[in-house]
């Protein structure tokens, strides 16, 4: 529990730096005694993250991971999740009649968890040190490959942007070659065995120990409140499969296999993860639905302190 509410203090730190940020903007002449916050913040905190903090999570956790059947439940799981979500949300879309942007937008956030920026400083949390390494290979074979693959598909079908088209399979696979915590997945992968000298593993402990508050600051700063009420429909049923149905399903399918252990309970637990920001952001880029998006990403994370407990008592 101390654990969680740390991880909520610092979201909530994100937050106020954002309203202070806000307050300041409207009137910098008269709130001249304000530090002046950038709104460029959360973007500097989250390369700090990608380009330091997650590959040096990776190269002090992964090297260690002994290579048994443990590990198919976190990266075979989502991808279940990702298929089970996609067709759930495409076959709601044409029930309920939603629009092209409504439905693409869901396309993206239902079936992409924020495995990651959450996932992580949630699994440590919930689970300790020991579980981290099960959220970084769902995270990276799971989540971050199927936003490369998946989410520019999506992108590309739905977009009826110029500027946003499909990259083709070379840049896709170049942006995934050169994502820096990739790159540290497979240098970690290929150090195993490997004994690191000590003063490399105590610099790579004190630079992730980094993620957590930065990645939860940067969240709080980012995540936004508002919601139309003409997309409470979208809205509700979206969380509903992506923190609620889909979990339950994933533990299912488990339990049907025989699967046990603390790497299926993190896979189960990252299955239930709110949006991804990434993928809120890629579908910024293309037009969907901007607003709605930012009410999925907003209020699944604060639903998520609840939901993930919730799925932590039945796991």
């Amino acid at each position: 529990m101390k654990s969680m509410a740390f991880v909520f203090l610092l979201l909530a730190v994100g937050v106020a730096m954002r309203w202070l940020s806000e307050f300041r903007r409207r009137d910098p002449e008269r709130r001249s005694w304000l530090f002046e916050i950038p709104e460029s913040l959360a973007d500097s905190l989250t390369t700090v993250v990608i380009y330091v903090s997650l590959p040096a999570l990776i190269l002090h956790r992964i090297p260690g991971l002994t290579m048994t059947t443990d590990l198919f439940a976190p990266i075979v799981i989502p991808w279940i999740m990702l298929a089970f979500s996609a067709v759930a949300v495409y076959l709601l879309s044409r029930y309920r009649g939603w629009g092209r942007g409504t439905t693409a937008l869901l396309l993206l956030l239902v079936p992409l968890g924020n495995t990651s920026f959450l996932g992580i400083p949630m699994v440590e949390a919930f689970f300790g040190q020991e579980g981290v390494q099960f959220a970084l290979l769902y995270d990276q074979f799971g989540s971050f490959l199927a936003l490369a693959t998946y989410g520019t598909i999506v992108v590309s079908t739905f977009s009826a942007r110029k500027d946003v088209g499909a990259p083709g399979i070379g840049r896709i696979l170049r942006g995934i070659i050169a994502f820096p915590p990739f790159v540290a997945l497979l240098l970690a992968l290929a150090l195993r065995g490997v004994s690191l000298p000590e003063g490399v593993v105590s610099a790579l402990s004190v630079l992730s120990a980094t993620l957590v508050p930065l990645v939860m600051m940067a969240v709080g700063f980012k995540i936004r409140f508002r919601l139309p009420g003409d997309h409470i429909g979208p809205f509700t049923s979206g969380l509903a499969i992506k923190m609620g149905a889909a979990p339950l399903i994933a533990l299912g399918v488990c339990r049907l296999w025989g699967l046990h252990g603390l790497s299926v309970d993190v896979a189960v637990f990252e299955a239930g993860m709110p949006p991804m920001i990434a993928a809120w952001a890629l579908a910024m880029k293309a037009g969907f639905e901007p607003e709605l998006g930012a009410a999925m990403v907003g209020y699944g994370i604060l639903l998520s302190f609840i939901t993930l407990s919730g799925l932590f008592t039945i796991l």
